[in-house]
């Protein structure tokens, strides 16, 4: 069976879960400390949905980690198609809950101009909060391509 780069058990497994708990951590960090983010459902979508990836990738992280202690290997059909299927949804809700925010920023920011005329409103950590989603995102994406590549190997 061929080792991918981010297989489940590796190291490099690992620091691609520890990236994605990190990012989808300093995205909701950022996002909930910024005034009113609670009054935009859109927002609130992106911390559940950063929160479900945060703990996600943070239970295959501490599994990562039994499995590079303990020499073990986490390459079976059963373990890897809920991987699979894990990866996937989280990263369609991580996607959608940044699309969704970015949307709204946008709206916002750009086309009707609030964030010059509130100054009450935190549009830039809106925005740092958003980059950072979709950051998590693409590190989720990678992590599910290489998991329906590992599944599509047995």
């Amino acid at each position: 069976m061929k080792v991918f780069i981010g297989s489940p058990g590796t190291v490099s497994g690992l620091m691609l879960r520890v990236y994605q708990c990190a990012f989808a951590a300093a995205s909701i960090a950022v996002m909930v400390s910024a005034s009113d983010f609670s009054s935009y459902t859109a927002f609130c979508y992106l911390i559940a949905s950063m929160v479900l990836q945060l703990l996600w990738s943070f239970g295959l992280a501490c599994l990562d980690v039994y499995a590079l202690r303990k020499k073990r290997d986490l390459q079976n059909p059963i373990l890897v198609s809920l991987f699979v299927v894990g990866d996937w949804v989280t990263a369609l809700l991580s996607l959608a809950g940044a699309c969704s925010s970015a949307g709204i920023i946008v709206l916002y920011a750009r086309d009707l101009g609030f964030c010059k005329v509130q100054s009450k409103l935190a549009c830039n950590q809106f925005e740092i909060s958003i980059i950072l989603a979709f950051i998590t995102w693409i590190l989720v994406a990678m992590s599910s391509h290489v998991m329906f590549w590992i599944l599509a190997s047995f």
